[in-house]
């Protein structure tokens, strides 16, 4: 059963949670400053903590945006999100903090251990989770075992191409997900301030960018489906979960051939679900 504190560092916010018996019983958020150097956001992760009553040797997981290599490097993979982090000690620095029980992982990634153990991936046996919200991200679990790799880059589902995908991304890559599907793309191509303005105004413009990112999802959906024969795609994140997006992405995906048709969901643990997957044992 889960136990033990738990932090989340993404790049809008930075939530804490202190955890026992698989269920959160206390939790703290603060905006991320996602300009800050790695040891301010180490400072802001230790005063949540430190407001939970955390003390030293507790078992305590991390998630963090960015990439997460098996040494537990951090360094953020798309340039607009967290420029502070560049291959930054974090596990080392975590356990000289915090003592030994601490474990770090991609954010997204503790997201899918938690829907896949927890939440909505339950009885599937090969399963991915994304999550569409500012960004793209996710991972996948097969046979109760989350895709890792040595360079923390698996389950970066945000960075791979997309045929709907017209400029470069902070990556570098050209045409990615990011900037077809996300958040801040469906904003970009809407004129509005953010995704939630755009699903608020429902003008055209704002409605093609919508659908513009839905139909990326439904091919990453199916593409993700012929890569490693998913059971069930779990959908989460702002946008993820706005009322009618599921269904769009779900039409979208009916246009693919029925080998490709993997059946979809809304993901179920909200924004506690990398709180809660940072802490859980890899399978």
């Amino acid at each position: 059963m889960v136990e033990g504190f738990a932090v989340d560092l993404g790049g809008t916010k930075t939530a804490a949670a202190r955890i026992a018996a698989g269920r959160i019983e206390e939790r703290l958020q603060t905006p991320t400053d996602g300009d800050a150097s790695f040891w301010s956001q180490l400072d802001a992760m230790a005063a949540l903590l430190d407001r939970l009553g955390f003390e030293a040797g507790a078992n305590l997981g991390v998630a963090v945006a960015g990439r997460v290599d098996g040494a537990g490097r951090w360094q953020a993979v798309n340039a607009h999100t967290l420029p502070g982090i560049g291959e930054e000690p974090l596990l080392e620095q975590m356990r000289a903090r915090f003592g030994s029980n601490v474990v770090v992982r991609n954010d997204a990634a503790a997201a899918t251990l938690a829907e896949a153990l927890m939440g909505a991936g339950i009885g599937a046996d090969h399963f991915a989770y994304l999550t569409v919200s500012t960004g793209i991200g996710g991972g996948v679990v097969l046979s109760g075992r989350l895709l890792n790799s040595r360079n923390g880059l698996a389950g970066h589902v945000g960075f791979v191409s997309s045929p709907l995908g017209e400029a470069r991304c902070g990556s570098g890559r050209y045409g990615t997900m990011e900037v077809t599907a996300s958040g801040r793309a469906i904003a970009a191509f809407a004129g509005t301030r953010d995704a939630k303005e755009a699903f608020e105004t429902r003008t055209q413009k704002a409605q093609v960018a919508i659908d513009r990112s839905a139909a990326a999802i439904a091919r990453l959906c199916g593409d993700l489906t012929a890569i490693f024969g998913l059971d069930r795609v779990a959908i989460g994140g702002s946008v993820g979960l706005a009322k009618g997006y599921l269904s769009r992405v779900e039409m979208h995906l009916e246009r693919e051939p029925p080998l490709f048709r993997v059946p979809l969901t809304l993901a179920t643990l909200g924004q506690d679900s990398a709180l809660l997957g940072a802490l859980l044992p890899e399978g």
